[in-house]
């Protein structure tokens, strides 16, 4: 059985390829058109679960476009990480840097990412690729050491060369 897979994506014709890919490859795959509505529907699946979501529950990963109308990616991470702080989330971002910073201020942890443009089949691979959440979760370690509130260039810097290591593909 594939990954359940949620995605937020405000261009259409976009979220249409990340679907087609992925479902071709045997994943379930949920398409948001902005963060709002993304979180609205996780929202709406752990209610189903009663409330107790768990690392795989009730998706295997998240992706979010990082930039969106209503409410943009970073917003529903955290809304999402609120009701399941072990969810997997990706986000796809043509500013790498800024979103890796975000992150690590914002929601206190590193999270996977995917530079934009890319094709259909790196985000496949990414998404497919589990054994970087061990990993990502000792990088999560060194982040918890800092102060990412005051995180600076040099800091942010040497989190994305991990990352991009740890990935392997997304950059």
């Amino acid at each position: 059985m594939g990954l359940k897979i949620l995605v937020a994506e405000d261009d259409r014709s976009m979220s249409g390829i990340y679907k087609i890919s992925l479902e071709a490859k045997g994943h379930h795959t949920t398409i948001t058109n902005d963060g709002d509505e993304c979180a609205a529907v996780y929202r709406e699946a752990v209610k189903k679960l009663d409330g107790k979501p768990s690392k795989y529950e009730p998706f295997d990963v998240v992706v979010l476009d990082y930039r969106m109308p209503k409410m943009d990616g970073l917003a529903a991470a955290k809304e999402i990480l609120k009701m399941n702080p072990d969810q997997r989330i990706i986000f796809a971002s043509a500013y790498v840097k800024e979103t890796l910073r975000d992150s690590v201020r914002e929601l206190e942890k590193v999270v996977e990412l995917i530079q934009k443009p890319f094709e259909p089949k790196i985000l496949v691979e990414l998404i497919e690729n589990t054994a970087t959440i061990k990993e990502l979760e000792e990088i999560n370690k060194m982040v918890t050491d800092m102060d990412g509130s005051k995180s600076d260039d040099a800091q942010i810097n040497e989190l994305l060369a991990i990352l991009k290591r740890v990935q392997k593909v997304g950059f």
